[in-house]
């Protein structure tokens, strides 16, 4: 039965970043009520970055209740993070909770190691957190602001793939969080679309890499998605009209993503390495 998700226009709300769920209108929705489990992950233990909202908190929602015990990993959003542990645990399920900042290789590696010490290791690693920034003019993009996006983006996917992969067993998983802008990149988002480039790269070589190991790597390509990055990183008029670009004229849901990263992790998609999922509301993706 089709749903009546949102669309634009939406009112103005400019957040300060990272934003937060609950001050958005509408609030997103991350399967909280609709997600319904078979079983596919059960038994697996997943570390997800960015989890405490967004994309990462649907993917949580999702795993919990398809069976998997959950290292939440996010940088200081402690409230929200806290709302997503409640969920897992409703579950059934174990949810452990890691502040800090994935930037800082030695932190990265600390998620791995709470993920063998607190699950018993590890079979799913969703590298979903991102940082973005809009600007309008390259001179405005400080050197800071460039270094600090590709750390957070794609040198900690670098960090924690490393780190996770000698405790991983034939059959696991690496998802890792791309974007429509790594073919398709907004000017105004460069140093993100740039990182997201590189992720879609990094998948393709890194699933190439792990195959004799028996390990997958694939990539999910969001198209707009009602997130906090949202109001918190990109002009009133933007938001206002978010979404409306796409053929379906309106953002996605975090829930709407749950399935892909589902089916990717799952060790029937046995045969799926080094793809790219693309979820664009009809926007071709090439």
């Amino acid at each position: 039965m089709p749903i009546n998700h949102p669309k634009p226009p939406f009112p103005s709300q400019k957040q300060a970043m990272p934003g937060s769920t609950d001050a958005m209108q509408p609030r997103p929705d991350h399967g909280e009520t609709s997600y319904k489990g078979s079983g596919r992950l059960e038994g697996m233990k997943a570390v997800i970055t960015g989890g405490d909202s967004g994309i990462g908190r649907a993917v949580a929602i999702a795993y919990a209740r398809e069976g998997a015990d959950l290292v939440i990993a996010y940088l200081s959003e402690n409230d929200e993070a806290a709302e997503v542990k409640k969920l897992v645990e409703a579950e059934g399920r174990k949810a452990v909770l890691v502040p800090g900042d994935i930037k800082d290789p030695a932190h990265c590696r600390a998620i791995i190691e709470t993920a063998v010490d607190e699950l018993g290791g590890i079979d799913i690693l969703v590298n979903n957190a991102a940082h973005q920034a809009t600007f309008k003019d390259i001179g405005d993009i400080t050197d800071e602001e460039w270094d600090l996006t590709f750390r957070t983006n794609i040198h900690a996917m670098f960090y924690l793939a490393k780190a996770a992969v000698p405790h991983m067993k034939p059959g696991s998983a690496i998802v890792n969080t791309a974007s429509i802008n790594s073919d398709m990149p907004n000017p105004m988002l460069l140093a993100y679309a740039t990182t997201k480039g590189a992720i879609q790269n990094f998948t393709g070589g890194l699933a190439q890499m792990l195959a004799e190991k028996g390990i997958r790597a694939n990539a999910v390509a969001p198209g707009p998605i009602w997130t906090p990055l949202i109001p918190s990183t990109m002009p009133d008029d933007a938001v206002k009209s978010f979404g409306s670009q796409t053929p379906m004229k309106r953002p996605g849901q975090p829930a709407e993503l749950a399935t892909a990263y589902v089916m990717l992790a799952d060790p029937l998609s046995s045969y799926v390495s080094g793809s790219t999922i693309a979820v664009t509301g009809g926007k071709p993706f090439i």
